[in-house]
This record gives C-alpha cells, sequence and structure tokens, in this order.
C-alpha cells in the first residue's frame, strides 16, 4: 500500500470516527426526550413519528404527523411548547392531546421541543 493511499485510507477512518461520536453524542442529547415520546405521545402520534399511531384510528382529528419538515417547520418553538405543556385545546387543535405540563419538566418540555425539530429534520423557529 503505497502512502497516499494509506493517508486518504486514516482520513476515511477518522472521518467516519468523527460521524460516529458526533452522532452518538446526538443519539444522548435525545435519548431522555425519546423515551418520554415513545411513552406518552408514541400511541397517538405513532412510531414512526408520523401520526399514525395505535390510538389514531379512533381520534376524528388526525394527529400531527411529526416527521414532516414542512408542517413542522411552520409551527413557532413557543407554540409547539405551549401545546405540550397545555394540549391542544392551547393552540385550537384536538382536545385529546392531553396537557403534559403537570407530567413533564420545564427541561423535559424544552428537551421534546427540540427533539421533535430533530425528527423533523426543519431546525428551530
Amino acid at each position: 500500500m503505497n502512502i497516499s493511499r494509506s493517508v486518504s485510507l486514516l482520513a476515511g477512518l477518522a472521518l467516519l470516527g468523527s460521524l460516529a461520536t458526533s452522532a452518538s453524542a446526538e443519539d444522548e442529547q435525545f435519548k431522555h426526550a425519546e423515551k418520554l415520546y415513545d411513552t406518552y405521545c408514541a400511541q397517538c402520534h405513532g412510531m414512526n413519528r408520523d401520526g399514525n399511531g395505535l390510538n389514531s384510528a379512533f381520534i376524528s382529528v388526525q394527529p400531527r404527523d411529526h416527521s414532516d419538515p414542512k408542517g413542522m417547520g411552520d409551527i413557532p418553538n413557543d407554540e409547539i411548547i405551549e401545546v405540550i405543556k397545555k394540549g391542544g385545546l392551547a393552540a385550537n387543535k384536538s382536545v385529546l392531546m392531553p396537557a403534559w405540563g403537570g407530567i413533564f419538566s420545564d427541561e423535559e418540555v424544552d428537551q421534546l421541543a427540540a427533539y421533535l425539530r430533530h425528527i423533523c429534520n426543519c431546525g428551530s423557529n
């Protein structure tokens, strides 16, 4: 193996290592919020975060597709936080969306809002 090929291989391995470290740090950042979502939100919003949870067939207003970058990207963060804390009624959404403000801490609500931005890949508003 020549030197330039070895250097390219090492550079590629270093890049893969930094991507893996970045991904695992990102995974750690959202680990708790993902667990909260899976426990409290997935029944309606779905394990794929697409609004097709087990309960969605029985709800007259379809749960929001959290994986939709356009739909989620148009919602300001303060509205997302308000809906998590106060329920769907707070934003003229489904009355069946519970208020989680008495269950989740402010930090957990912020983590969930950031997680929603992460899963829709739509950045923060």
